[in-house]
């Protein structure tokens, strides 16, 4: 793969991560219920890939069980942003966690650089944009509060990971918390299941597509770009994934952002791309983001 099809093949990856917010709209069930499915039809997927390519996911423990339980809290707490308030607010509420890596890294506390407080003030300037009122009988900032949780629990998730991707594969680690997630949410979706509604086909093709094009697909494709296109390079391209996303809400959905969602969404996407830069101030390096496999494992 040249350069040029590997940032073609990093874009649509990253859209597809985006375009996977619209199912929470799309999906008429709750959000326990689209993530079970979305997670066990993701690692299906993932194992799929992997058994094709001949490589081996290993066996699961106790980090990656804990891990799976994070994603899975992560995925419904988002999908639930997104049934609550919009597209945008969800995607945008998520964006806000390359604020929440510093926090829980002890990186503000130690002793920010210009750029890491930058991206402090940048994201919480966005979210205080994104927030009509500060009154939780208001939709929108429901949403938000849960498009921020689902940042905070991505966050931990992505510190958690940066460990574990030293010593074993981005897939093993994305197959392993896919089906730790959905062993989380199954009895949950299964006490819940008089009150949810039966699934009809449409309802089981749309969770098949989020599963395997926005999940399985989307994480293989990504973590093939990886390969021609640098980490940040490619964690400049994932602060993208709100403008895609919001761009087909607007178009699939008729979600059209409203002044303060733009500039609320143009202060943390600005966030994200700062962030993206921290670490390559003096000459260090880390690891992007996005290649984390919490993020992957999502959209």
């Amino acid at each position: 793969m040249s350069r040029r099809a590997a940032l073609a093949a990093l874009h649509v990856s990253v859209a597809l991560f985006g375009f996977a917010a619209l199912f929470g709209k799309w999906i008429a069930l709750p959000a326990t219920s689209i993530v079970l499915g979305r997670t066990a039809i993701a690692a299906l997927t993932l194992a799929v890939f992997a058994l094709a390519r001949r490589e081996r996911i290993g066996r699961a423990d106790a980090t990656l069980a804990v891990n799976g339980a994070i994603l899975a809290l992560h995925w419904v707490s988002f999908f639930a942003a997104v049934q609550v308030a919009s597209v945008a607010v969800g995607l945008l509420g998520y964006a806000s966690f390359p604020v929440f890596v510093l926090l829980l890294d002890g990186r503000l506390r130690r002793g920010a650089t210009f750029r890491e407080w930058g991206t402090a003030v940048l994201s919480v300037s966005g979210l205080l944009a994104l927030t009509p009122e500060f009154s939780w009988s208001d939709r929108a900032t429901q949403g938000l509060a849960l498009g921020v949780v689902s940042a905070i629990t991505f966050a931990w998730l992505t510190l958690r990971n940066r460990e574990l991707v030293a010593e074993r594969s981005p897939a093993r680690i994305a197959l392993w918390q896919n089906v730790f997630a959905a062993a989380c949410l199954l009895p949950i979706v299964a006490a819940d299941g008089g009150s949810t509604p039966r699934p009809t086909a449409g309802t089981f093709a749309a969770l098949a597509v989020l599963g395997v094009a926005c999940t399985g697909f989307a994480h293989t494709l990504f973590i093939a770009s990886m390969r021609r296109v640098s980490a940040p390079s490619a964690s400049v391209v994932a602060a993208l994934e709100p403008v895609y996303g919001i761009a087909l809400a607007a178009w699939l959905l008729r979600e059209i952002p409203g002044s303060r969602t733009l500039v609320g969404g143009m202060l943390i996407v600005a966030a994200a791309v700062l962030a993206s830069r921290v670490d390559d101030i003096g000459g260090r390096r880390r690891v992007s983001v996005r290649s984390m496999p919490g993020k992957t494992d999502r959209p």
